[in-house]
């Protein structure tokens, strides 16, 4: 297993197909709380590439969402509540809203829970197995279903660009760049 020098676990250079897959969300996963780490409360609220209002903490809320979202409510069918109950700003459930008394530790808490949850939900499944869209999204992706697989490709390019997003914040805030 070879580590960046951060810490992260490098994706093998060759694997089958579920192993790469799962191993390049675990690296942008393990990205996330990388930008945010040395960061001070008010850094984190800030809205450092204007005229953008995304934060670091509103990223790290957001991403809890999807996971929730994709994981939870399209492919295992749970009827789950939006994470962040209070987030009206960009989309119910989008999970950028800040609210006064929820910081990094605590957003950190919850989205690694719901981490945690995807992993439970996906263990011993096939890539090939479908969850079903909302009739919104389905509209979007031209079908009320999507597999596993789809699923999977979709949360790397989600937290990619995100975490996209978040180097330029990070870098904004205090210089702090890198991968």
């Amino acid at each position: 297993m070879v580590m960046t020098p951060d810490g992260r676990t490098v994706p093998p250079p060759h694997a089958d197909e579920r192993a790469t897959l799962e191993a390049w969300l675990e690296f942008h996963r393990a990205t996330l709380p990388l930008k945010c780490e040395g960061l001070d409360d008010r850094q984190l609220r800030l809205a450092s590439v204007p005229p953008s209002s995304m934060t670091l903490l509103g990223l790290v809320q957001h991403l809890a969402e999807v996971e929730r979202n994709w994981f939870q409510r399209v492919f295992a069918g749970q009827d789950v509540p939006a994470v962040f109950a209070e987030d009206s700003g960009q989309g119910e459930g989008a999970g950028f809203d800040l609210v006064p008394g929820r910081g990094i530790d605590e957003a950190l808490a919850v989205w690694r829970a719901e981490v945690a949850r995807s992993r439970e939900l996906i263990a011993g499944r096939s890539l090939d197995d479908s969850g079903r869209l909302s009739e919104q999204e389905a509209g979007h992706v031209g079908d009320k279903g999507v597999s596993l697989r789809w699923i999977l490709v979709h949360m790397i390019e989600e937290y990619a660009r995100h975490n996209g997003h978040a180097d330029l914040l990070r870098e904004r805030i205090d210089g702090v760049t890198g991968a």
